[in-house]
């Protein structure tokens, strides 16, 4: 069966149809993930966010386009979703005293290295605990929304938050030095 006879079988409610279609490109599409993300993890992610979406839309196909071409255009597009949701994830707020340390609010090239600073910190957690921090921290959701959201029990929100929490501070330590001044420790141990 050609890709859109695949398709249009997986639309009739052929169950096998799109397992099929997704088997004969998985290379493809794989490849095409990972060169438009950042880390194999983020490109993993978004291909099986792309597949989803393409199994849910495959009603609204017009075969206006080859389906392979509608596919890569599918995972392009999710790839290029979850790096916007990333870059909205990655700033993540210190407390305004240390902050006010660390980094001048007038100082727009500072302002892009602290963030990108931050960026690194966050993507160098697992990935686990990466999310439960954004979802608390920057997203402001509480512990218990935050587990129903990952599916996970609050008390491994709550374990995962501090782990994180305190593998940000030490690889964040650095900025906590202006020039040759450092922070007062008792306040920041």
């Amino acid at each position: 069966m050609s890709d859109s006879e695949l398709l249009a079988a997986h639309v009739s409610g052929d169950s096998r149809a799109f397992t099929e279609l997704v088997q004969r490109h998985r290379n493809y599409l794989w490849r095409v993930a990972k060169r438009t993300s950042y880390s194999v993890d983020d490109a993993a992610d978004a291909l099986q966010d792309a597949l989803l979406s393409a199994h849910r839309m495959a009603g609204s196909f017009r075969a206006d386009a080859a389906v392979l071409s509608w596919l890569h255009r599918i995972v392009v597009n999710a790839c290029l979703d979850r790096i916007r949701r990333n870059r909205v994830r990655a700033t993540v707020p210190l407390d305004e005293e240390l902050s006010a340390h660390i980094r001048r609010r007038d100082d727009p090239i500072g302002e892009l290295e602290f963030t990108l600073d931050v960026e690194r910190a966050l993507f160098q957690l697992p990935r686990e605990q990466r999310a439960a921090v954004v979802a608390v921290d920057v997203e402001g959701l509480s512990v218990a929304e935050a587990a129903e959201r990952l599916g996970v029990p609050t008390g491994t929100i709550k374990s995962r938050c501090a782990r994180a929490r305190l593998k940000l501070a030490q690889s964040l330590n650095y900025l906590r030095v202006e020039g040759n001044q450092t922070l007062d420790r008792s306040v920041y141990p």
